[in-house]
C-alpha cells in the first residue's frame, strides 16, 4: 500500500501539470498523511535541511563555470583545437563534436550548458558543409550527454550527495566510461558518412595546430588543474567547482577578454537561475527521500526484487531497464534524487560495488535526456540549432542506442568500470 500511495501521489500530481518540486512536496505530504504522522514543521525542517549540505554547493559554482566559460570563450576555442586536429578527415566535424564534447565536458559537468555551445558552434558548420542537418543535430545531443559522465559532473555530485557515497570516487571512476560512450558515438558516425561525399577541408599545418593549442592551453588547464587536485587530495569537489568558477572567470576576462566587466552580472543571474531550480528540486527530492526511509519503502522494493538479488548482472539489468523507462519521462535529477534511496539498498543487498552502480545509473540517466518524448537536451538542441524537434529525434536514434548498446555492455563487463576507477582512486 505505501508503494502504491507514492507512486500514486507522485505520478497523478505530474499528470495534472504540477512542476516536478512540487509533485515530490506532495507526494511526501501523502507519505505522511498515510503514515499518520503528518507534521507542517517536520516538513519544512527537512526541505531547509535538503539544501543545507556544503557538497551541493558544488552545482551552483559548476552551473556558474558552464555559464562563463560559454560566455567568455572557453568553450569556442575548445572547438577550434579539435577542428584542427580531426577536421580534416571524411566526416570530420562529428569527429569534432565528439572531442569537444569530451574536453568540455570536463569543464563544465552540464549536458545542457555543453550541448547548447556545441549546437550554436558546429551545427551551422556541419550543415554548410553538407551533412543532413537532422543528424547533425542527433549527433550534438548525444555528444552532449557525455557531460555528466566526465568529471566534473553535477549528476555525480547530487547522486553522491543522494547515497552517501565519496563524489571524488565517484568522479575518477566516470572518466574511462565517458571514453568509452564517446568511441561507441565515435564508431556510429563513422558508419552513418562512410558513404558521404562531402569534401573535407584540408589538413591544418602544423603551425596552425600549435597556434589553435596556444589559443586553447588555458581553457585545457582547467580539467588537468580539477582532476590532479582530486586525486591526490588537494581538494574536495566542492572546492573544485569554486576553482573552476574562479578560474573561468579570470581567463575569460583578463587572458580572453571575450567577457566584459558589464556582462558579468548577466552571467551570475542566469547561472544563478539555474541554480535556484536545481536546489528546491533537491530540497524538494530530500522531504521524499526521509519519508521513503521512515517508510521502509526501500525494504519492501528489495523484498519485490529478492528473486534477482542472487545474479548481480540480471538485477543491473533489470534496474537498468527500470531508469531507461523513468527517463523517458522525467529529467535526470529528480530521477537520481527519487530513485537513488529506493534502490541503493537492493544495489548493497546484492553485494554490487556502490561506485560501479553510480557509475551506470549516472550514464542511464544521462542517455535519458535526449530520449523522448522529454530529452531535455534535445529541446536545446532543437531551439539553439532551430532544427523540429521530429528532426533531431530522427537523427539522435542511432547514437542513442549506440549509447545504450555501450551502456550495456559496461553491465555485462563489470571490470570495465571497476578496474580502471580503482587503479584512479586506489
Amino acid at each position: 500500500m505505501t508503494i502504491a500511495v507514492f507512486l500514486l501521489s507522485l505520478l497523478g500530481a505530474m499528470a495534472i501539470g504540477i512542476p516536478i518540486a512540487f509533485s515530490l512536496l506532495l507526494c511526501g505530504v501523502a507519505l505522511m498523511w498515510h503514515l499518520d504522522m503528518f507534521d507542517a514543521q517536520i516538513l519544512a525542517q527537512n526541505l531547509i535541511n535538503g539544501a543545507d549540505s556544503f557538497p551541493l554547493l558544488a552545482v551552483p559554482f559548476f552551473m556558474l563555470a558552464g555559464e562563463i566559460m560559454n560566455t567568455g570563450g572557453l568553450s569556442k576555442r575548445i572547438v577550434d583545437l579539435a577542428l584542427t586536429l580531426v577536421g580534416h578527415v571524411r566526416g570530420g566535424l562529428g569527429y569534432v563534436a565528439i572531442v569537444a564534447a569530451c574536453v568540455l565536458s570536463a569543464l563544465s559537468g552540464s549536458a545542457v550548458a555543453d550541448a547548447a555551445a556545441l549546437s550554436a558552434l558546429l551545427i551551422p558548420m556541419m550543415v554548410a558543409a553538407g551533412h543532413d542537418k537532422a543528424r547533425s543535430g542527433g549527433l550534438i545531443a548525444a555528444a552532449g550527454v557525455i557531460g555528466p559522465i566526465i568529471p566534473p559532473s553535477i549528476g555525480f555530485v547530487i547522486f553522491g550527495v543522494a547515497a552517501n557515497l565519496s563524489i571524488s570516487k565517484l568522479f575518477l571512476a566516470g572518466i574511462f566510461p565517458g571514453i568509452l560512450i564517446a568511441g561507441a558515438l565515435w564508431a556510429t558516425w563513422w558508419w552513418q558518412v562512410r558513404k558521404e561525399n562531402i569534401v573535407p577541408p584540408p589538413r591544418r599545418s602544423r603551425g596552425e595546430v600549435w597556434a589553435a593549442f596556444r589559443e586553447a592551453g588555458w581553457a585545457l588547464m582547467l580539467p588537468l588543474i580539477i582532476l590532479v587536485g582530486l586525486r591526490f587530495g588537494v581538494f574536495t569537489p566542492t572546492e573544485a567547482a569554486v576553482v573552476a568558477a574562479v578560474y573561468s572567470l579570470f581567463v575569460a576576462v583578463v587572458i580572453y577578454r571575450e567577457l566584459k566587466p558589464s556582462e558579468i552580472y548577466g552571467v551570475f543571474v542566469t547561472a544563478a537561475r539555474t541554480t535556484g531550480v536545481v536546489m528546491f528540486l533537491v530540497a524538494a527530492a530530500l522531504v521524499s527521500a526521509w519519508l521513503i526511509t521512515v517508510a521502509d519503502l526501500p525494504g519492501k522494493v528489495v523484498g519485490l526484487l529478492e528473486p534477482f538479488i542472487g545474479s548481480p548482472i540480471l538485477l543491473m539489468v533489470m534496474i537498468m531497464l527500470l531508469v531507461i523507462v523513468v527517463g523517458t519521462a522525467m529529467d535526470m535529477t529528480p530521477t537520481i534524487l527519487i530513485l537513488t534511496p529506493v534502490l541503493m539498498p537492493v544495489v548493497k543487498a546484492a553485494g554490487i560495488d556502490p561506485i560501479y552502480f553510480g557509475v551506470l545509473f549516472i550514464i542511464n540517466n544521462s542517455i535519458g535526456l535526449v530520449t523522448p518524448p522529454v530529452g531535455t537536451v534535445l529541446n536545446v538542441v532543437a531551439g539553439v540549432a532551430r532544427i523540429r524537434m521530429d528532426d533531431v529525434i530522427r537523427g539522435v536514434w542511432p547514437f542513442m542506442l549506440a549509447e545504450f548498446a555501450m551502456m550495456f555492455l559496461m553491465v555485462a563487463f563489470p571490470a570495465l568500470v571497476i578496474w580502471p576507477a580503482r587503479l584512479l582512486y586506489g
